[in-house]
């Protein structure tokens, strides 16, 4: 079976979505396909810290209301070493602010936004590859809720399906990315308790790293740093409790019962190509990064509007220019992000066998942020996000 669309997206994540609400409100219609359940993608928790773009373009687009009656928005974080907190202040310093809000909250915003629009939007299907990805007309081939196969013609294909993505096979072929693997992971708990701060905690101490993050009035998300191939099920939840006590010496965190861990392996990748003819990439299938800058959702967000201005050009105006340049638009805010989740990761992480020296000069480095007013800023400023050079409203 063929059928036909302007834009066909692979994948119903945040990127996904958000593409095909802005194409609508610009008069282009879209596919949207996802091997998952709707029931998988709303239910899936991630973190979600939002960067005060996304949360204007969710709220402004009228993509999301819940964003700032149910988010809660973070004024600022704590940078804890030597056993002192030290708050690093976004209004005082950048005038902005982050939105604590879980990814899966801005996906059932997005899925029940598109469903009373009357979106196409088609859960169960699997895409296995794209054909003709270098003409005017390329085609993804996929298998429907019962197994039937559909081809799915479009003016552009955009692979937005994650780091595991089958579309970018088709941008980037055998060639693959720039890639680096960090030698440790963060071992991640859910827990029944009231938060033990108002605030995000980045602790860099002896025992390593360890953030104290929040995701409801009665749940707490915490993250310490562990070997990445550590075994969930090794510790007690009395030695969780622990552990994470240890990373953060001068606060007392609330305790409550564990009911989900996981360890989150730190990974950093960028495609050699977004683009390929008419077919794209955004989110993650074009790039990850490890979850310490709180990036990974907001580059996505980012990618799709100037993807979306480069479209409507493109569809409406048949004018490519937008889209040609694209790819080096976007990678200069991927690289931007990769450096300062890296910085981020580095200066708060104990390194493995590091020496004495590297461990002061951490410290020192440290300092050289929470003591000026500059290193500051440079934080909270990209903390915040950088502004979106383009949007639709």
């Amino acid at each position: 079976m063929l059928e036909r669309t302007r834009v066909a997206i692979v994948g119903a994540g945040p990127a996904g979505l958000l593409l095909s609400h802005l194409l609508d409100k610009v008069g282009i219609d879209s596919i949207v396909i996802d091997s998952r359940t709707r029931e998988q993608v709303e239910t899936t928790i991630r973190a979600g810290i939002l960067e005060q773009g996304t949360v204007e373009v969710l709220s402004e687009t009228g993509a999301s209301d819940r964003v700032l009656t149910a988010g809660h928005k973070h004024e600022g974080i704590e940078l804890r070493f030597g056993g002192v907190g030290h708050r690093i202040d976004f209004t005082d310093t950048v005038g902005r602010a982050v939105w604590l809000y879980p990814q899966h909250e801005v996906l059932k915003d997005l899925i029940a936004s598109r469903v009373a629009a009357g979106q196409d939007l088609r859960f169960g299907w699997t895409a296995q590859r794209v054909e003709e990805a270098g003409s005017d007309r390329p085609r993804v081939l996929a298998s429907d809720a019962e197994g039937n196969q559909v081809e799915i013609a479009a003016d552009v294909v955009v692979g937005a399906d994650g780091s595991r993505s089958v579309v970018r096979e088709a941008v980037t072929g055998t060639f693959g990315g720039y890639f680096t693997e960090y030698p440790f992971a963060w071992f991640g708990i859910l827990c029944e308790a009231p938060p033990s701060a108002e605030e995000l905690i980045y602790s860099n101490s002896p025992h390593g790293f360890a953030l104290i993050s929040q995701r409801s009035p009665g749940v707490q998300r915490m993250y310490f740093q562990c070997d990445p191939d550590a075994d969930v099920e090794a510790y007690s939840e009395a030695q969780l409790w622990e552990i994470l006590q240890s990373r953060v010496p001068g606060t007392t965190l609330n305790e409550g019962r564990i009911f989900q861990r996981d360890v989150l392996r730190f990974r950093s990748f960028v495609a050699h190509e977004m683009r390929r003819n008419r077919v794209v990439l955004v989110g993650d299938a074009a790039h990850t990064v490890p979850p310490t800058g709180a990036k990974g959702m907001n580059l996505a967000v980012a990618d799709v509007v100037l993807l979306t201005e480069a479209l409507r050009a493109l569809l409406l105006d048949n004018d490519e220019t937008p889209l040609d340049a694209f790819p080096e638009a976007a990678a200069k805010r991927i690289w931007k992000a990769q450096h300062f989740s890296w910085w981020m990761t580095s200066m708060l992480h104990l390194q493995p066998a590091a020496s004495d020296f590297e461990r002061r000069r951490q410290i020192g480095e440290l300092r050289s942020v929470v003591e000026s007013r500059a290193g500051r800023t440079f934080l909270a400023e990209a903390y915040t996000g950088w502004p979106l050079e383009t949007g639709v409203k």
